[in-house]
């Protein structure tokens, strides 16, 4: 599996951990929780670039696989 293929659901799982600390400790100290929350943003963002990468590679690389 190249690395882009590994990192895809690597970002989404670490990228939905954080959001949940994030809410988490919202809960805790009793604030409400932001509507400005970086990590579902940074996630939505990293995904695609990660998918553009896994394509150029998967397409223009195919005969190292």
């Amino acid at each position: 599996m190249c690395m882009f293929c590994a990192a895809i659901p690597a970002v989404a799982a670490a990228g939905l951990i954080l959001d949940s600390r994030q809410r988490q400790e919202a809960e805790k100290s009793g604030r409400p929780l932001s509507n400005l929350r970086p990590f579902p943003v940074i996630t939505a963002l990293a995904i695609p670039v990660l998918l553009v990468g896994a394509v150029f590679v998967h397409s223009r690389f195919s005969w190292m696989h």
